[in-house]
């Protein structure tokens, strides 16, 4: 009984995270032949076959979230509030493309990606015009998504990692196929270049809908709730709080070092045993 429940929430788990076409992508991405854009060996492969992820995932979310123009993009093009799940799942597809399929499939990827965003332009609710392919926000994107997934790495991993500058290494090699520039390659650049943002970073109507929606709004059905409610009190605590401030988000040090800790670990325990 203990087994089939596993096997329940495992499909039920998988299926909002990549799709109802899960298999046949996960054969596409790991059995065709070729060569890939990293070796086995790599650090990529390590943080991103992670269940931390999870937590890195919705932290990032939340980051990217403070830049307006990087916002106004995503509140006037993206679906997040009607097809969240839709979103996370090509999210999560291009990730596992990029980090663990081949050349070619990696590339035909970002490739896609980037022509989705050069339809992905407007004007921002202060008035300044943006394009998602300008190098400046995809930099934003791209620094806040991979100090995301480091630092939740970092702080809920299985096996902690010797080389975290060889993750942002390899996030580069992706960052600058997207069209940034000069993308940081250790620990130290992505510190620099995250904060040289700070200046850029503000509070906004949408901004922070964006966060409620995705810490408290999420379409959930009620046996997820729980585990969900401690994923994102783990995604919040793992922020700056520099970062929360504007967001309207708790600062709570003491039950963050300690419940919120405690409860993140044992989450990350829960879903490797629900995924085998």
């Amino acid at each position: 009984m203990l087994e089939a429940l596993r096997r329940q929430l495992s499909e039920s788990l998988f299926e909002r995270v990549a799709g109802p076409e899960r298999e046949k992508h996960a054969r596409r991405i790991h059995e065709t032949p070729g060569p890939r854009m990293f070796a086995d060996d790599r650090p990529i492969r390590h943080v991103h076959a992670d269940h931390a992820m999870f937590i890195g995932g919705l932290r990032a979310l939340l980051l990217q979230s403070l830049h307006p123009l990087a916002m106004a993009a995503v509140a006037q093009h993206s679906d997040y509030r009607t097809d969240p799940w839709g979103r996370l799942q090509r999210t999560s597809l291009f990730i596992g493309v990029t980090t663990y399929g081949t050349v070619e499939h990696a590339h035909k990827a970002i490739d896609r990606l980037g022509r989705v965003h050069e339809h992905i332009h407007g004007t921002a609710p202060d008035g300044r015009q943006y394009r998602a392919d300008d190098p400046h926000l995809l930099a934003w994107v791209h620094v806040a998504e991979v100090d995301s997934f480091l630092r939740c790495h970092q702080k809920y991993g299985e096996k902690p990692l010797d080389d975290y500058d060889g993750y942002v290494a390899d996030m580069a090699v992706i960052g600058e196929a997207l069209g940034v520039v000069d993308p940081p390659r250790t620990t130290a650049e992505l510190e620099m270049r995250l904060n040289s943002y700070r200046a850029e970073l503000k509070s906004t109507h949408d901004a922070r809908e964006a966060a409620r929606f995705l810490l408290f709004k999420a379409p959930l059905p009620l046996l997820a709730r729980g585990p969900y409610a401690i994923l994102a009190a783990t995604a919040v605590a793992s922020l700056p709080v520099w970062a929360r401030i504007p967001l309207r988000l708790p600062y709570l040090p003491i039950a963050e070092a300690t419940g919120v800790r405690f409860a993140g670990h044992v989450l990350m325990r829960g879903l490797r045993w629900v995924t085998g």
